[in-house]
């Protein structure tokens, strides 16, 4: 089995997951929430691997920041 990593990031202002690199050569896919960000994922890999035979495990590393405010 092929083990593919993908590193996803999330554009605050566009309001999206995307593909910020990956192991899987032509994946540029986004997502409105994580888990459509995933299912996107794994749907394109499947399609640029069609005919390869087998399976990909897809290693998904997500990276996002988020602010908190200290009570006063």
């Amino acid at each position: 089995m092929r083990v593919a990593v993908v590193k996803a990031v999330h554009d605050d202002e566009a309001g999206v997951w995307y593909v910020e690199h990956s192991d899987v050569e032509g994946l540029h896919v986004e997502g409105e929430t994580f888990e459509a960000f995933c299912r996107n994922v794994a749907s394109a890999v499947g399609d640029l691997h069609e005919g390869e035979g087998g399976e990909v495990h897809i290693e998904i590393i997500a990276r996002a920041s988020v602010r908190a405010g200290a009570a006063a």
